[in-house]
């Protein structure tokens, strides 16, 4: 598991817990921000590529 891989984990668990406050207090911005973050993280976790990098991926599709 490289560095970026690490990260884009991290990144999962805070998009999780952005999710569960967005949920806890009625904030649909900030549960929509935890489900990109959530995304951005499965990227880097599975390509490896830096945030940056997995976020131009996300933004292609």
């Amino acid at each position: 598991m490289n560095k970026e891989q690490i990260k884009g984990k991290w990144k999962q668990i805070k998009g999780k817990a952005k999710q569960q406050y967005g949920m806890t207090f009625d904030d649909n911005e900030e549960f929509s921000e935890g489900k990109y973050d959530e995304m951005v993280g499965k990227v880097q976790e599975k390509t490896g590529k830096a945030k940056e990098e997995a976020e131009k991926e996300i933004a292609s599709w």
